[in-house]
């Protein structure tokens, strides 16, 4: 049995809070995650955005990553969030996530790689999507194309999962906002933003009941 599968033994199916809350601003949405990793009690949030927004992750940097001129033009925001990983274009038809987990309920979170392939693989059970697999260090992927994203930040207490979770997402627009990222998963080899992208089979609905059944 892969380790990153065993279940803590302190977590229980009833044990974190559901949320389904998206506010009105991309940077309110990224505000309130801070927000509730600072709070540190288990929550699962999900949210989408109402409008394309460019986010960076701790330390990005806008110059290398963006399409600075193509975002000014079209008036889309660049922002920045709490936990690492790479720049993503968020926007409708994408699934956020916002997972906050008490450090104490389970030892072994402190350890990045675990909690981060913990995670990962139990999102990818829960989304119940044949041939959707873990890839790369951070990612799900759909016949190798790459579904989900994600990134963590830790206070002395708990930590923040940030995921996104593509279903009705227009892959295109990634590169009209996004340069090629300097640093690539082997998975991805030389592939553009479009050709390695793609959407999860999912309606968002049933995307959200299958993300509370599994967590909440």
């Amino acid at each position: 049995m892969n380790e990153a599968s065993v279940e803590p033994m302190k977590m229980t199916p009833n044990t974190l809070r559901w949320m389904d809350v998206s506010l009105p601003e991309p940077a309110e949405n990224l505000q309130l995650d801070e927000q509730l990793l600072a709070e540190g009690v288990g929550v699962l949030r999900v949210w989408e955005s109402g409008r394309e927004c460019v986010v960076m992750g701790q330390g990005g940097r806008a110059d290398r990553e963006a399409k600075l001129d193509a975002c000014e033009a079209e008036g889309v925001p660049v922002l920045r969030r709490c936990s690492g990983g790479g720049t993503v274009v968020l926007g409708p038809g994408c699934l956020n996530y916002a997972l906050v987990l008490p450090l104490d309920w389970e030892p072994r979170w402190r350890d990045v790689a675990f909690s981060m392939q913990w995670v990962t693989q139990r999102v990818c059970e829960a989304l119940g999507v044949p041939y959707v697999m873990p890839a790369g260090q951070s990612d799900l992927a759909l016949h190798n194309k790459k579904v989900s994203g994600s990134a963590q930040r830790r206070t002395r207490h708990a930590f923040l999962h940030h995921g996104t979770l593509l279903y009705d997402f227009d892959v295109r627009r990634v590169a009209q906002l996004l340069q090629m990222p300097a640093r690539r998963p082997p998975y991805r080899a030389a592939r553009g933003h479009a050709e390695f992208l793609t959407n999860l089979p999912v309606p968002v609905l049933e995307l959200k009941a299958r993300l509370a059944a599994a967590w909440c």
